[in-house]
């Protein structure tokens, strides 16, 4: 009888055990706090592509003004210059729009980027970011990684 109790103790206490460790804040975000691509390339696709492509490949000519000084949707493919941002200016800029933000940072240049903070939840933004850097090379996210570093102030 003692092996019976003994052997359904066991189970109940490896429950208990799991439960306690489901429940604790690292397996919350383990769980729960990496990015959500799937989501972020839906939203991408309703909200981003018709200028920047389907397949992050910006808008021919995307260095060259046009007729009214903006510039043609730039690529956010590792062949464009989105890496070469922080996360905190980019998610800003998808925000409020290019030329708020450059207008705030004293840049002389004319940004065609709407705001879609409107439209869109700051998780909803933050999703679109992380898949827009899930498709650049390990050596791009690592350069992106390390200015966004620099832009929030970290070593």
């Amino acid at each position: 009888m003692r092996a019976v109790v003994r052997t359904l103790r066991r189970p109940a206490q490896m429950f208990a055990a799991a439960a306690h460790l489901l429940s604790a804040p690292q397996a919350n975000a383990f769980f729960h706090n990496s990015p959500d691509l799937e989501r972020g390339r839906e939203l991408y696709d309703t909200n981003c592509a018709s200028c920047h492509g389907l397949n992050l490949e910006g808008q021919s000519g995307w260095q060259s003004a046009n007729e009214d000084g903006t510039y043609p949707a730039p690529p956010h493919d590792e062949t464009g210059h989105t890496w070469h941002h922080g996360d905190t200016m980019l998610l800003d800029y998808i925000r409020r729009g290019g030329q708020v933000v450059l207008d705030g940072m004293g840049v002389d240049f004319t940004s065609g980027m709407p705001g879609f903070g409107d439209e869109l939840t700051a998780d909803d933004i933050e999703a679109v970011l992380d898949y827009i850097k899930s498709t650049w090379p390990d050596r791009i996210r690592a350069a992106q990684s390390d200015r966004s570093r620099l832009e929030a102030g970290a070593p």
